[in-house]
């Protein structure tokens, strides 16, 4: 086992333990290639993360192992690591990480965390969203390339709200785009709003995409997956690493670009150039804030009301019955 290795990441030193532990054996990438490419993307990375709650994804193991989310602080965290408050479905509390330095991503990739799991709310107020998050899930038989084309009709429909959306790939097959909105409205509010706006993408490209929450229903289309809007589901942040075999980034593009990128070449090695020679095409993404008044009337007005909660909910207001559709024939 190789010996500790202490970095100088800002203001503090890093201990990294085992530093040539091999995180992704298909590539032979090590633990400390993975603290140092996210030294590398820090700037950007601390604009997405700074003053959330943030889960962590550990891999303690490598990519190969079973990975879990650290949903509270670790115990021997470092007292320069900082917390917010967040409230689960249930009701009960955790403080939860809340990255503010360079230093903190460094150590939380020693404990073996791959992908970064923001909430979408700030520190002062974690029960309002400023952050509405659109995953756009290829189902089997679909791929990246049907991603692109339901994320150009989700486009379409954002330009017409007057709203401007963000584009990045998941890592893998998917697309998730964000939209910076107002802190006006709580979970169950900004939920509706993605409800709505999924449904007018599925309204207008039905073969192409689905808000079915039954996989039975979905066939070979997206999903567009309105439960990440739920409060304490997140999905990875940009510039987070994944876990592929590949070691793929989720890495924000433009609209221009979505279309012409693989997002397989986004990985541990080619991000930090691609950073270097394009800068961060999210820059702008907190310029400007938003309004959902729109969109909860679409919701409002739409007959078909609420849609399932994931199982581990607490049941919900007008939500509709937690069983696949074909097994609630059979009990007719």
């Amino acid at each position: 086992m190789a010996q500790a290795v202490e970095l100088t990441v800002g203001e503090r030193v890093v201990r990294v333990s085992n530093p040539d532990k091999v995180y992704f054996p298909e590539r032979g990438i090590t633990k400390r290639q993975v603290v140092e490419y996210y030294v590398a993307v820090a700037g950007p990375l601390l604009d997405v993360l700074r003053d959330r709650p943030t889960t962590l994804k550990r891999f303690v193991d490598g990519v190969t192992g079973e990975a879990f989310y650290q949903k509270r602080l670790p115990k021997g965290a470092p007292e320069w690591v900082e917390t917010a408050r967040i409230k689960f479905p249930s009701g009960r509390p955790a403080d939860e990480v809340c990255p503010t330095e360079p230093a903190v991503l460094a150590w939380a990739a020693n404990l073996g965390t791959f992908d970064f799991h923001p909430w979408p709310v700030r520190r002062p107020d974690t029960d309002h969203p400023d952050e509405l998050r659109v995953d756009l899930d290829p189902q089997p038989g679909t791929d990246f390339s049907d991603a692109v084309r339901v994320a150009s009709v989700l486009h379409e429909v954002l330009g017409e709200l007057g709203m401007t959306g963000y584009p990045k790939t998941s890592g893998g097959r998917g697309i998730h785009v964000a939209v910076r909105i107002r802190p006006e409205w709580d979970f169950v509010d900004v939920r509706h709003a993605v409800i709505a706006l999924a449904r007018e993408v599925e309204r207008r490209a039905p073969s192409l995409a689905t808000t079915s929450w039954w996989k039975e229903e979905r066939g070979t289309r997206v999903f567009l997956d309105y439960n990440q809007a739920a409060r304490d589901r997140t999905i990875a942040s940009a510039w987070s690493v994944r876990g592929t075999p590949r070691a793929t980034v989720s890495t924000p593009v433009t609209w221009d670009t979505l279309s012409t990128v693989d997002p397989d070449d986004f990985d541990v090695f080619t991000v930090p150039k691609y950073l270097a020679e394009h800068g961060d095409p999210h820059a702008a993404l907190d310029s400007e804030a938003f309004g959902l008044e729109t969109l909860l009337e679409w919701y409002a007005a739409d007959p078909r009301g609420e849609l399932p909660y994931p199982p581990d909910y607490p049941k919900m207001p007008g939500e509709p019955p937690r069983v696949q559709p074909s097994k609630a024939r059979k009990t007719e």
